[in-house]
């Protein structure tokens, strides 16, 4: 009786909070953000400054989409389109406008996006908030590939990348 008690207890607490509305993804982050990225590696420790902007375009389904790197006072902007696949599974695609085509994925306020160049692995995040985002890169080198497999004769292979530059930033939205 006492656990029914508290279970009844509980579930009255939580249903007199009113339940958050979802936000809708993009348009609930348009906007500029900016703040200092850090770089981390091996042989490496440096802070740029940085901007992010997602912003509406005339056409449905694709967004401004642009990266801003302040290095040595010089800007280095990346103009960029995130378009929309497939919006209830959460399937987008970031074009550089180039050719390049980045297939990305959008969960509750996180995409992420998982590509290979030039022999790196890099790994995307961009997590949204009411006011700020996180960014991060993660890079690995397909050369530095280490392999192992389990001492058990079913064990499958399994090969690791060891992170090499990690690229980080908490952006203030403006």
């Amino acid at each position: 009786m006492r656990y029914f008690l508290c279970a009844a207890f509980l579930f009255f607490t939580i249903s007199l909070f009113p339940q958050q509305p979802e936000k809708k993804f993009p348009e609930a982050y348009f906007g500029s953000y900016k703040g200092d990225l850090l770089i981390k590696g091996a042989q490496i420790e440096r802070t740029i400054s940085m901007e992010f902007h997602m912003k509406a375009t005339d056409s449905i389904g694709k967004y401004q989409y642009q990266l801003v790197y302040i290095v040595d006072g010089k800007r280095q902007e990346r103009n960029y389109n995130l378009i929309t696949k497939d919006a209830l599974k959460g399937e987008y695609t970031i074009d550089e406008n180039n050719g390049i085509i980045l297939s990305a994925r959008q969960f509750d306020n996180r995409l992420y996006s998982f590509f290979e160049v030039q022999g790196s692995l890099i790994f995307t995040l961009e997590e949204f908030y009411d006011n700020y985002m996180i960014f991060e890169v993660i890079a690995s080198n397909k050369k530095e590939k280490v392999e192992s497999v389990g001492a058990e004769e079913d064990n499958p292979e399994v090969f690791a990348y060891p992170v090499t530059v990690s690229q980080r930033a908490k952006l203030i939205k403006q």
